[in-house]
């Protein structure tokens, strides 16, 4: 009696779109885990059981818990890149090139303060010594902070924004915006939770980026 290709059992390798399903079944899982266990807490054990997959799949796919950590990481800063991306098609016709600024440090505030980011980069600090030895520099061929540098070069080509390193520009942007309520939130506060917080957070915090702190003056001072 012939089997009918219907049903048929598979043989052999699975096919890419299978072994890719597969591999993104699995990042997701941990990344979920992670995010709510912490690093440590998370075995491959938890995770194999959680996304129906055996320990053997894992490892042939990621040879480390380490590793597989550090696949989700690359697959939130993909998913964060697209997002700045669509972020910027939006704000392509709205506004100067400091306006267009404005809305992506906005952007970038609210990007950090997701609770999944929060988790992740909480991960990232603490177990520091075992991923800061094979991490790039995140200031160091960032596409993401890249992107935030050629808003900085329009917004000064335009005369809206000082001269100076634009690099620095936006290492300072991000200090003054986004790592203050980042930190916060990883500690488990609750202070910038919600958007009315942080849009009042943020316009205070842009002033002082575009003004800085100093008195200022109308005229030279006097003796």
């Amino acid at each position: 009696m012939k089997v009918s290709s219907s049903t048929k059992p598979r043989i052999g390798r699975p096919s890419k779109e299978d072994a890719a399903e597969t591999s993104n079944r699995i990042i997701d899982t941990a990344a979920q885990l992670f995010a709510a266990q912490g690093f440590a807490a998370t075995s491959i054990e938890q995770i194999a059981s959680a996304c129906n997959a055996g320990k053997d799949t894992i490892y042939r796919r990621f040879p480390s818990k380490t590793a597989l950590f550090v696949a989700v990481v690359e697959r939130l800063r993909t998913r964060t890149l697209n997002s700045l991306e669509a972020e910027l098609d939006s704000a392509g016709g709205h506004g100067d090139a400091l306006a267009r600024l404005k809305r992506v440090a906005r952007w970038f505030l609210t990007v950090n303060l997701d609770p999944d980011m929060v988790a992740l980069n909480r991960i990232a600090l603490s177990e520091a010594s075992l991923f800061g030895q094979d991490q790039r520099d995140p200031w160091e061929e960032d596409p993401i902070m890249e992107r935030l540098i050629q808003l900085i070069r329009a917004a000064q080509e335009a005369g809206t924004l000082t001269g100076g390193d634009p690099r620095m520009i936006a290492s300072h942007m991000l200090h003054s915006i986004v790592f203050g309520p980042s930190n916060d939130a990883m500690l488990g506060r609750k202070t910038y939770a919600a958007k009315a917080a942080q849009d009042q957070f943020f316009e205070q915090a842009w002033t002082l980026f575009l003004n800085g702190a100093g008195e200022r003056r109308s005229g030279p001072s006097g003796p």
